[in-house]
Protein backbone atom coordinates (compact mmCIF):
# COMPACT_ATOMS: atom_id res chain seq x y z
CA UNK A 1 0.00 0.00 0.00
CA UNK A 2 1.20 3.50 -0.84
CA UNK A 3 0.44 6.56 1.29
CA UNK A 4 -0.18 10.25 0.67
CA UNK A 5 -0.32 13.33 2.87
CA UNK A 6 -3.84 14.53 3.70
CA UNK A 7 -3.52 18.24 2.99
CA UNK A 8 -2.06 20.41 5.71
CA UNK A 9 -3.00 17.90 8.44
CA UNK A 10 0.25 16.05 7.86
CA UNK A 11 -1.56 12.71 8.23
CA UNK A 12 -0.12 9.94 6.05
CA UNK A 13 -3.16 8.09 4.71
CA UNK A 14 -3.48 5.08 2.43
CA UNK A 15 -4.20 6.19 -1.11
CA UNK A 16 -6.92 3.53 -1.20
CA UNK A 17 -9.25 4.11 1.74
CA UNK A 18 -12.44 2.39 2.83
CA UNK A 19 -15.88 3.82 2.04
CA UNK A 20 -18.25 2.54 4.72
CA UNK A 21 -21.67 3.61 3.42
CA UNK A 22 -22.62 0.17 2.11
CA UNK A 23 -21.92 -1.62 5.39
CA UNK A 24 -24.41 0.60 7.22
CA UNK A 25 -27.29 -1.33 5.64
CA UNK A 26 -29.03 1.85 4.49
CA UNK A 27 -29.51 2.55 0.79
CA UNK A 28 -27.53 -0.51 -0.30
CA UNK A 29 -29.06 -3.98 -0.22
CA UNK A 30 -27.12 -7.12 0.61
CA UNK A 31 -24.73 -6.09 3.39
CA UNK A 32 -24.16 -8.61 6.20
CA UNK A 33 -22.39 -7.59 9.38
CA UNK A 34 -20.15 -10.66 9.49
CA UNK A 35 -19.02 -10.09 5.92
CA UNK A 36 -18.55 -6.35 6.52
CA UNK A 37 -16.40 -6.95 9.61
CA UNK A 38 -14.24 -9.44 7.70
CA UNK A 39 -13.84 -6.93 4.86
CA UNK A 40 -12.80 -4.16 7.26
CA UNK A 41 -10.23 -6.38 8.93
CA UNK A 42 -8.85 -7.54 5.58
CA UNK A 43 -8.53 -3.95 4.37
CA UNK A 44 -6.44 -3.06 7.42
CA UNK A 45 -4.36 -6.22 6.89
CA UNK A 46 -3.57 -4.90 3.40
CA UNK A 47 -2.49 -1.48 4.64
CA UNK A 48 -5.69 0.58 4.54
CA UNK A 49 -5.49 3.15 7.34
CA UNK A 50 -8.28 5.56 6.36
CA UNK A 51 -11.97 4.74 6.80
CA UNK A 52 -14.80 7.11 5.86
CA UNK A 53 -18.18 6.61 7.53
CA UNK A 54 -21.10 8.81 8.59
CA UNK A 55 -23.69 9.16 11.32
CA UNK A 56 -26.41 8.80 8.66
CA UNK A 57 -25.15 5.43 7.42
CA UNK A 58 -27.66 3.14 9.06
CA UNK A 59 -28.30 5.69 11.83
CA UNK A 60 -24.87 5.03 13.27
CA UNK A 61 -24.64 1.32 12.41
CA UNK A 62 -21.69 1.83 10.06
CA UNK A 63 -19.87 3.84 12.73
CA UNK A 64 -20.47 1.06 15.27
CA UNK A 65 -18.97 -1.59 12.97
CA UNK A 66 -16.00 0.61 12.11
CA UNK A 67 -15.36 1.38 15.77
CA UNK A 68 -15.60 -2.29 16.72
CA UNK A 69 -12.90 -3.20 14.22
CA UNK A 70 -10.57 -0.26 14.84
CA UNK A 71 -10.65 -0.70 18.62
CA UNK A 72 -9.56 -4.32 18.20
CA UNK A 73 -6.53 -3.48 16.02
CA UNK A 74 -3.06 -2.36 17.02
CA UNK A 75 -2.51 -0.42 13.77
CA UNK A 76 -3.15 3.33 13.63
CA UNK A 77 -6.30 3.75 11.57
CA UNK A 78 -7.71 7.21 10.82
CA UNK A 79 -11.48 7.56 10.94
CA UNK A 80 -13.48 10.22 9.11
CA UNK A 81 -17.18 10.58 9.75
CA UNK A 82 -19.89 13.05 8.79
CA UNK A 83 -22.68 15.08 10.38
CA UNK A 84 -26.02 14.94 8.53
CA UNK A 85 -27.84 18.26 7.94
CA UNK A 86 -30.30 19.03 10.71
CA UNK A 87 -32.97 20.10 8.20
CA UNK A 88 -32.70 16.80 6.29
CA UNK A 89 -32.03 18.56 2.97
CA UNK A 90 -29.85 16.43 0.65
CA UNK A 91 -28.04 18.04 -1.13
CA UNK A 92 -27.90 21.45 0.54
CA UNK A 93 -30.19 23.85 -1.37
CA UNK A 94 -29.31 27.48 -1.95
CA UNK A 95 -30.85 30.31 0.09
CA UNK A 96 -30.93 28.20 3.26
CA UNK A 97 -29.08 29.75 6.25
CA UNK A 98 -26.38 27.65 7.86
CA UNK A 99 -28.24 27.53 11.19
CA UNK A 100 -30.94 25.40 9.58
CA UNK A 101 -28.40 22.76 8.60
CA UNK A 102 -25.50 23.00 11.05
CA UNK A 103 -26.17 25.09 14.17
CA UNK A 104 -23.31 24.84 16.63
CA UNK A 105 -25.26 22.98 19.30
CA UNK A 106 -26.31 20.37 16.74
CA UNK A 107 -22.74 19.97 15.45
CA UNK A 108 -21.62 19.21 19.00
CA UNK A 109 -24.55 16.84 19.64
CA UNK A 110 -23.83 14.81 16.49
CA UNK A 111 -20.12 14.68 17.26
CA UNK A 112 -20.88 13.25 20.70
CA UNK A 113 -23.20 10.65 19.13
CA UNK A 114 -20.53 9.60 16.65
CA UNK A 115 -17.91 9.32 19.39
CA UNK A 116 -20.28 7.05 21.32
CA UNK A 117 -21.02 4.91 18.25
CA UNK A 118 -17.32 4.56 17.48
CA UNK A 119 -16.38 3.95 21.11
CA UNK A 120 -13.51 6.42 20.75
CA UNK A 121 -12.40 9.65 22.41
CA UNK A 122 -11.45 11.42 19.18
CA UNK A 123 -12.60 11.62 15.57
CA UNK A 124 -9.67 12.17 13.23
CA UNK A 125 -11.73 13.95 10.55
CA UNK A 126 -15.19 15.40 11.24
CA UNK A 127 -17.10 16.50 8.12
CA UNK A 128 -20.37 18.15 7.19
CA UNK A 129 -22.30 15.72 4.97
CA UNK A 130 -23.55 18.52 2.69
CA UNK A 131 -22.27 22.01 1.99
CA UNK A 132 -23.24 25.37 0.51
CA UNK A 133 -20.62 28.06 -0.04
CA UNK A 134 -23.23 30.61 1.05
CA UNK A 135 -22.51 29.45 4.62
CA UNK A 136 -19.03 30.97 4.69
CA UNK A 137 -19.15 33.58 7.46
CA UNK A 138 -22.62 32.51 8.63
CA UNK A 139 -23.76 31.03 11.93
CA UNK A 140 -21.77 29.55 14.81
CA UNK A 141 -20.71 26.25 13.22
CA UNK A 142 -17.07 27.32 12.81
CA UNK A 143 -16.82 28.45 16.43
CA UNK A 144 -18.06 25.01 17.50
CA UNK A 145 -15.65 23.19 15.18
CA UNK A 146 -12.73 25.16 16.60
CA UNK A 147 -13.91 24.40 20.14
CA UNK A 148 -14.16 20.67 19.38
CA UNK A 149 -10.65 20.75 17.97
CA UNK A 150 -9.38 22.56 21.08
CA UNK A 151 -11.07 19.96 23.30
CA UNK A 152 -9.40 17.16 21.36
CA UNK A 153 -12.68 15.59 20.28
CA UNK A 154 -11.92 16.09 16.59
CA UNK A 155 -8.62 16.40 14.83
CA UNK A 156 -9.47 17.96 11.49
CA UNK A 157 -12.50 19.45 9.72
CA UNK A 158 -13.78 18.76 6.23
CA UNK A 159 -16.89 18.83 4.09
CA UNK A 160 -18.54 16.46 1.65
CA UNK A 161 -19.30 18.57 -1.41
CA UNK A 162 -22.80 18.28 -2.89
CA UNK A 163 -23.13 15.73 -5.70
CA UNK A 164 -21.62 17.05 -8.94
CA UNK A 165 -21.05 20.57 -7.53
CA UNK A 166 -17.25 20.75 -7.16
CA UNK A 167 -17.16 24.54 -7.43
CA UNK A 168 -19.54 24.86 -4.47
CA UNK A 169 -16.63 24.83 -2.03
CA UNK A 170 -14.16 27.27 -3.55
CA UNK A 171 -15.02 30.12 -1.18
CA UNK A 172 -14.61 27.87 1.84
CA UNK A 173 -11.25 26.60 0.59
CA UNK A 174 -10.01 30.16 0.19
CA UNK A 175 -10.77 30.93 3.86
CA UNK A 176 -8.26 28.34 5.03
CA UNK A 177 -10.59 26.94 7.72
CA UNK A 178 -11.21 23.59 6.01
CA UNK A 179 -8.61 20.81 6.10
CA UNK A 180 -10.02 18.57 3.37
CA UNK A 181 -12.95 18.19 1.00
CA UNK A 182 -14.69 15.07 -0.23
CA UNK A 183 -15.89 15.11 -3.84
CA UNK A 184 -17.24 12.88 -6.61
CA UNK A 185 -14.51 12.25 -9.17
CA UNK A 186 -14.30 9.48 -11.75
CA UNK A 187 -13.81 8.84 -15.46
CA UNK A 188 -17.26 10.23 -16.20
CA UNK A 189 -17.28 13.19 -13.79
CA UNK A 190 -13.95 14.92 -14.32
CA UNK A 191 -15.17 18.43 -13.39
CA UNK A 192 -13.13 18.66 -10.14
CA UNK A 193 -10.02 18.95 -12.33
CA UNK A 194 -11.20 22.32 -13.67
CA UNK A 195 -11.12 24.52 -10.55
CA UNK A 196 -11.41 22.46 -7.37
CA UNK A 197 -8.17 20.49 -7.57
CA UNK A 198 -6.02 23.56 -8.36
CA UNK A 199 -7.62 25.45 -5.47
CA UNK A 200 -6.99 22.56 -3.08
CA UNK A 201 -3.34 22.37 -4.10
CA UNK A 202 -2.89 26.12 -3.72
CA UNK A 203 -4.35 26.11 -0.18
CA UNK A 204 -3.00 22.69 0.92
CA UNK A 205 -6.46 21.19 1.30
CA UNK A 206 -6.68 17.42 1.16
CA UNK A 207 -8.97 15.71 -1.36
CA UNK A 208 -11.00 12.59 -0.55
CA UNK A 209 -12.44 11.10 -3.74
CA UNK A 210 -15.78 9.30 -3.52
CA UNK A 211 -17.82 7.36 -6.11
CA UNK A 212 -14.78 6.26 -8.17
CA UNK A 213 -16.87 3.58 -9.90
CA UNK A 214 -19.95 5.75 -10.57
CA UNK A 215 -21.99 3.59 -8.15
CA UNK A 216 -20.93 0.50 -10.11
CA UNK A 217 -21.31 1.84 -13.62
CA UNK A 218 -17.55 1.92 -14.18
CA UNK A 219 -17.05 -1.69 -13.11
CA UNK A 220 -18.73 -2.95 -16.27
CA UNK A 221 -21.10 -5.07 -14.19
CA UNK A 222 -24.17 -2.86 -14.72
CA UNK A 223 -25.92 -4.12 -17.85
CA UNK A 224 -29.37 -3.44 -19.32
CA UNK A 225 -30.53 -6.65 -17.64
CA UNK A 226 -29.30 -5.75 -14.14
CA UNK A 227 -32.08 -5.53 -11.56
CA UNK A 228 -32.01 -3.87 -8.14
CA UNK A 229 -34.34 -4.26 -5.19
CA UNK A 230 -36.82 -1.40 -4.84
CA UNK A 231 -35.21 -0.28 -1.57
CA UNK A 232 -31.72 -0.16 -3.13
CA UNK A 233 -30.92 3.44 -4.11
CA UNK A 234 -29.39 2.16 -7.35
CA UNK A 235 -32.89 1.26 -8.56
CA UNK A 236 -33.38 5.01 -8.94
CA UNK A 237 -29.81 5.89 -9.89
CA UNK A 238 -29.93 3.51 -12.86
CA UNK A 239 -33.60 3.81 -13.74
CA UNK A 240 -35.04 4.00 -17.26
CA UNK A 241 -32.45 3.87 -20.04
CA UNK A 242 -29.57 4.70 -17.71
CA UNK A 243 -28.32 1.12 -17.40
CA UNK A 244 -28.17 0.79 -21.17
CA UNK A 245 -26.35 4.12 -21.55
CA UNK A 246 -23.84 3.36 -18.80
CA UNK A 247 -23.15 -0.12 -20.15
CA UNK A 248 -22.51 1.21 -23.65
CA UNK A 249 -20.07 3.81 -22.31
CA UNK A 250 -18.30 1.25 -20.14
CA UNK A 251 -17.82 -1.01 -23.15
CA UNK A 252 -16.46 1.96 -25.13
CA UNK A 253 -13.85 2.58 -22.43
CA UNK A 254 -12.75 -1.05 -22.47
CA UNK A 255 -12.42 -0.92 -26.27
CA UNK A 256 -10.38 2.30 -26.15
CA UNK A 257 -8.00 0.86 -23.57
CA UNK A 258 -8.00 -2.58 -25.23
CA UNK A 259 -8.81 -4.27 -21.93
CA UNK A 260 -11.48 -6.71 -20.83
CA UNK A 261 -14.60 -5.47 -19.05
CA UNK A 262 -13.32 -7.27 -15.95
CA UNK A 263 -10.34 -4.89 -15.88
CA UNK A 264 -12.45 -1.72 -15.97
CA UNK A 265 -12.55 -1.31 -12.19
CA UNK A 266 -8.76 -1.34 -12.03
CA UNK A 267 -8.51 1.38 -14.69
CA UNK A 268 -11.25 3.44 -13.05
CA UNK A 269 -9.50 3.41 -9.67
CA UNK A 270 -6.11 4.21 -11.17
CA UNK A 271 -7.69 7.16 -12.98
CA UNK A 272 -8.88 8.70 -9.70
CA UNK A 273 -5.40 8.36 -8.19
CA UNK A 274 -3.68 10.06 -11.12
CA UNK A 275 -4.01 13.74 -9.99
CA UNK A 276 -1.46 14.96 -7.47
CA UNK A 277 -4.24 16.82 -5.65
CA UNK A 278 -5.93 13.56 -4.59
CA UNK A 279 -5.05 12.33 -1.10
CA UNK A 280 -7.15 9.16 -0.98
CA UNK A 281 -10.01 7.46 -2.79
CA UNK A 282 -12.71 5.65 -0.81
CA UNK A 283 -14.47 2.91 -2.80
CA UNK A 284 -17.17 0.96 -1.04
CA UNK A 285 -15.85 -2.49 -0.15
CA UNK A 286 -18.37 -4.85 1.44
CA UNK A 287 -16.70 -8.13 0.46
CA UNK A 288 -13.24 -9.64 0.76
CA UNK A 289 -12.94 -9.91 -3.02
CA UNK A 290 -13.65 -6.20 -3.47
CA UNK A 291 -11.14 -5.29 -0.78
CA UNK A 292 -8.39 -7.37 -2.36
CA UNK A 293 -9.16 -6.15 -5.88
CA UNK A 294 -9.14 -2.48 -4.89
CA UNK A 295 -6.12 -2.60 -2.61
CA UNK A 296 -3.93 -4.18 -5.28
CA UNK A 297 -4.29 -0.96 -7.31
CA UNK A 298 -1.96 0.72 -4.81
CA UNK A 299 1.12 -0.89 -6.33
CA UNK A 300 2.94 2.23 -7.48
CA UNK A 301 2.04 1.74 -11.14
CA UNK A 302 0.47 4.76 -12.82
CA UNK A 303 -1.59 5.06 -15.96
CA UNK A 304 0.50 6.20 -18.92
CA UNK A 305 -0.09 9.66 -20.37
CA UNK A 306 -1.52 8.03 -23.50
CA UNK A 307 -4.07 6.02 -21.51
CA UNK A 308 -4.99 9.03 -19.41
CA UNK A 309 -5.57 11.01 -22.60
CA UNK A 310 -7.89 8.26 -23.86
CA UNK A 311 -9.86 8.31 -20.62
CA UNK A 312 -10.20 12.10 -20.69
CA UNK A 313 -12.35 11.68 -23.79
CA UNK A 314 -14.96 9.76 -21.79
CA UNK A 315 -15.97 12.75 -19.68
CA UNK A 316 -19.75 12.64 -19.30
CA UNK A 317 -21.47 15.33 -17.26
CA UNK A 318 -24.86 14.39 -15.86
CA UNK A 319 -26.55 13.90 -12.48
CA UNK A 320 -28.14 10.49 -11.96
CA UNK A 321 -28.93 11.35 -8.32
CA UNK A 322 -31.76 13.56 -9.50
Amino acid sequence: MHYRTLGKTGLSVSEVGYGAWGIGQSGWVGARDDESLNALHRAIDLGVNFIDTALAYGDGHSEQLVGQVVRSRSERVYIATKIPPKNGKWPAPSKIPSDQAFPGSYVRQCTERSLKNLGLDRIDVQQFHVWSDEWVGQGDWLETIEALKHEGKIGAFGISINDHQPNNALRLIETGVVDMVQVIYNIFDQTPEDALFPACQQHQVGVIVRVPFDEGGLTGKITPETEFAAEDFRSHYFHGDRKRDVHARALAISRDLNISVDDLADAALRFTLAPDAVSTVIPGMRTLSNVERNCQVSDGRKLSSDRLALLKRHRWERNFYQ
